[in-house]
């Protein structure tokens, strides 16, 4: 045989060698769905700064998430290197509406000496969930980083189930989105069951909601909260679509649908009409499961807020938890004109939102929890400061289980098996290897969150108030957030007695089991 071909035998063989490992290694999803080819992804990346710093484009430059903040997520949840060197890229003096923590020379909490402590802290809720109300099944969440709701039909049955035993993992809680809860759901993760229009998981043959369905469902599960779905970021006050083709069997089967029909989500509840009869409903799900109860929504026009605080200061009812979804969330597909301009950010509605509870002398008596790209540590910061307990992470948990934002989640291509129906592309995601990674970036945004609340003289993210945040506002000007947004003094803190409680609790517990990610102090 001939040089040449001995050649290209033995480069066929090796191509084939190395297809055929692609194919049997569990580490890669994107290298199990397209063997040989996906090297090409990852030997692009590797050398993506250089390409980018002469031929494309900079770090911040990319949306929804910047490469600066995917390479984040990705190190956090390999446990890779996340640091960043030679100082920030970001355009400081002439971005207005930048955040800029203001961390204290001295503050109450006393920084540990070990460097590598609070990687992994629990970091409970300052707020006792249904406490206040005093639901049966009360309890203090034990983290402040909870996996946001993404439906199984939305995400494929392998990412769920990584999610939920990340969940486990983390000792975080795992929503469940509006799809019901299916076997992925089931692998030691916490739950909280949300109740979307169509009543999926809990309705009879007819699509109404069945309450003694609901009851069978929550007992059988490990379902800590219930969240009525009001609306979502990414689509609010539009219903859902999930095509017949995606309507598999065990779809159907956790939904309560026919399986390969249509599944439509109406835009609006049946069981109520207005404010007064939701707050009846949520009463009645409360005294029926002894669980918390609370609602999920976009933020737009105030009056059903202002209506909602009004009768709970009237009347004694009330809701147990608010999530307030920024317009910027996007797990679910929406078309454009949603995406971009329905309903308000995060901050804004959020801030919105808060302060009416707060002027009517609500807010203890409320967890609230926030969403729309708070998985990133200064996003959350500033929710915290802005009133938030607890927040929840979407898209940054998909990103840690593989996603690369291909931004394909409505097409049911998914290159990495996260958000697709198709069995070829979701068997290159391993469940139990992707479990470990987004209970990593968990524990890492939660010790983040720690080492900025010591920064600013506190012992927990959710003692930070808005005196401890200032929003740029161009070269030679910031304002206080709390002035932004028009907070008086007290707003955004848990009450004197939640705080007490809180640094009790982290002060007679040290951090968690596990190893930290590396934390180097200075460069080479």
């Amino acid at each position: 045989m001939r040089t040449g071909a001995r050649a290209a035998v033995a480069g066929l063989a090796g191509l084939a060698g190395l297809a055929a490992r692609d194919l049997l290694q569990r580490e890669h999803t994107l290298l199990r769905n397209f063997p040989v080819l996906g090297h090409a992804r990852y030997l692009i990346e590797s050398i993506g700064p250089e390409l980018r710093q002469y031929l494309v484009a900079g770090n911040n430059e990319e949306r929804p998430f910047t490469r600066d903040q995917r390479r984040w997520v990705y190190a956090s949840a390999k446990q890779d290197n996340n640091y960043f060197g030679f100082g920030t890229d970001n355009d400081l003096e002439f971005t207005a509406g930048y955040p800029v923590i203001n961390h204290r020379t001295f503050g109450r909490a006393v920084p540990p000496s070990d460097p590598h402590a609070g990687h992994g802290v629990g970091l409970p809720s300052a707020k006792v969930l249904g406490g206040p109300r005093g639901r049966a099944q009360a309890f203090r969440p034990a983290s402040v980083v909870n996996i946001s709701a993404m439906s199984y039909g939305s995400l494929s049955g392998a990412a769920v189930e990584a999610l939920n035993r990340g969940a486990a993992l983390a000792g975080c809680l795992q929503n469940t989105g509006e799809g019901g809860i299916s076997r992925y759901h089931r692998h030691g993760g916490e739950l909280v069951f949300q109740i979307g229009t169509a009543y999926f998981g809990c309705r009879d043959e007819r699509g109404r909601f069945d309450l003694q369905r609901l009851k069978d469902l929550v007992a059988a599960a490990p379902v800590r909260a219930i969240e009525v779905k009001l609306s979502q970021g990414a689509k609010p006050g539009l219903g859902g679509l999930l095509p017949a083709a995606k309507v598999s069997a065990e779809i159907a089967a956790a939904r309560g649908v026919p399986e390969g029909v249509d599944c439509i989500s109406p835009s609006r509840h049946a069981e109520f009409s207005d404010t007064d009869s939701m707050l009846d409903w949520v009463e009645l799900l409360a005294a029926e499961t002894g669980l918390p109860v609370g609602i999920k929504s976009a933020v737009g026009d105030m009056e059903f807020w202002h209506e909602l605080t009004d009768l709970m200061s009237r009347t004694g009812r009330g809701v147990d938890f608010v999530t307030v979804d920024g317009g910027e969330g996007g797990t679910g597909a929406a078309p454009l004109i949603f995406t971009d301009s329905v309903s308000l950010p995060f901050q804004l509605g959020f801030a919105r939102v808060h302060s009416v509870f707060a002027r009517a002398g609500l807010q203890e008596d409320v967890t609230f929890i926030g969403a729309g790209k708070l998985g990133l540590p200064d996003n959350a910061i500033v929710a915290f400061a802005l009133g938030c307990d607890m927040v929840n992470v979407g898209r940054e948990a998909m990103l840690a289980i593989g996603c690369i934002q291909a931004q394909k989640c409505h097409t049911d291509t998914c290159p990495t098996g996260v958000a697709t129906q198709n069995a070829w592309l979701e068997h290159g995601l391993d469940p139990t290897r992707k479990a470990v990674r987004v209970a990593n970036y968990v524990q890492t945004l939660r010790r983040d969150l720690y080492r900025v609340a010591e920064a600013c003289g506190v012992e927990h993210p959710g003692l930070i108030d808005v005196s401890s945040v200032e929003i740029l506002d161009g070269r030679t000007g910031s304002r206080p957030l709390g002035e932004v947004y028009g907070y008086e003094p007290g707003w955004g803190l848990p009450s004197a007695a939640d705080r007490e409680a809180i640094v009790a609790v982290l002060s007679g517990r040290g951090p968690e089991g596990g190893s930290a990610p590396p934390s180097p102090d200075a460069a080479g």
